[in-house]
């Protein structure tokens, strides 16, 4: 992405301000993707090899209908899974029909399978897991986002997509990962293109509920577009749409107090469209919500160390909006006001 990478470049050539600048975490203080107070005791357990916390955490999520964090705790759990996952092996040895040690691991084989060069034949084969993960409980809507993400992978026509869509849908009409899942595969990546992927962002965020993490989907099919590649070119009408949605989400993230971990992920990536728009206030503005809680994605698409790309992003971000500010005292001659800088 050569607009992001250049400014990020830029912001290595300065003398880095001084920590906590700007009403801003300082840099010790921030952490990468971490555990809120109800996961964190669950790896934890789980680093120890034991897997009640984990499964006493699942079966809360299920028995209370809390989708979203049924998935957003699953996948925290099955990628600590890709690399210690004696505790579930020992979950599925004590209770191999339990409802949500299917679901782990039915996702840690998916996850796996992607891994593979032969993805599409490995997905195939772990087909009958996420089957027996939805059938494990009717009402759960977790494993058809699993379902809608080895479609994808198994190249699955329009038709059969649609079919698990409606199967998903129907137990829960606004969960967020299905929603992603079905932005992936109408995606210009994958099966769809750039227009598709706005069209039924735009729809579903119309439709989702107030403070829904659903109306962040414009901003996905934004971020899709922008990380396309190098070389590309949006037209004026995709720069309204990629606008229209961080406004969208700018709006969302004021709902949620600033430094609530549970929309980081969506605030990170709104800094990051922000960031590579030249929206440089706002964007300051989304990192101070941050706060401490950064997130893997959207940074790990340009860097191989989110953590890092998140800080110099922050650093550029508080230069260039103190050079945008107008110096208290002074009169502004700098003519209209907008999103750029």
């Amino acid at each position: 992405m050569p607009i992001l990478r250049a400014l990020l470049r830029a912001a290595c050539t300065v003398r880095r301000p001084a920590q906590g600048s700007a009403g801003l975490p300082a840099d010790d203080e921030v952490l990468l993707d971490a555990p809120d107070e109800r996961l964190s005791p669950a790896l934890v357990a789980a680093a120890l090899g034991e897997y009640g916390p984990a499964a006493k955490l699942l079966a809360t999520t299920r028995d209370g209908a809390e989708w979203e964090n049924r998935d957003r705790y699953l996948g925290r759990l099955v990628t600590f899974a890709r690399s210690r996952d004696g505790w579930l092996t020992d979950w599925l040895a004590a209770a191999p029909h339990d409802p949500d040690a299917l679901l782990v691991k039915a996702e840690l084989a998916v996850r796996r399978a992607w891994e593979s060069p032969a993805r599409a034949e490995q997905l195939r084969q772990v087909g009958p897991l996420i089957t027996a993960a939805a059938e494990s409980d009717p009402r759960d809507p977790v494993p058809w986002r699993l379902a809608l993400d080895h479609a994808r992978g198994t190249h699955a026509t329009h038709t059969m997509f649609e079919a698990l869509w409606e199967q998903a849908v129907r137990r829960s009409s606004h969960h967020y990962g299905c929603h992603v899942a079905a932005l992936r595969y109408l995606s210009a990546a994958w099966y769809g293109s750039h227009r598709e992927c706005f069209d039924f962002a735009e729809r579903a965020a119309e439709d989702s509920l107030p403070s829904s993490l659903v109306q962040a989907l414009p901003l996905r099919a934004a971020f899709a577009l922008l990380v396309e590649g190098p070389g590309a070119r949006t037209t004026s009408v995709q720069e309204e749409r990629i606008d229209a949605a961080a406004d969208l989400a700018i709006a969302l993230s004021a709902t949620f107090a600033p430094g609530d971990p549970w929309p980081a992920e969506v605030r990170n990536l709104l800094a990051f469209v922000l960031v590579t728009r030249g929206r440089w206030g706002e964007a300051l503005e989304q990192f101070r919500r941050i706060g401490p809680h950064a997130a893997s994605f959207p940074w790990s698409s340009v860097s191989e160390d989110p953590l890092g790309r998140f800080l110099e992003a922050r650093d550029v971000t508080r230069l260039r909006a103190a050079r945008a500010a107008p110096i208290p005292g002074r009169a502004d001659r700098s003519g209209p006001g907008g999103h750029y800088a």
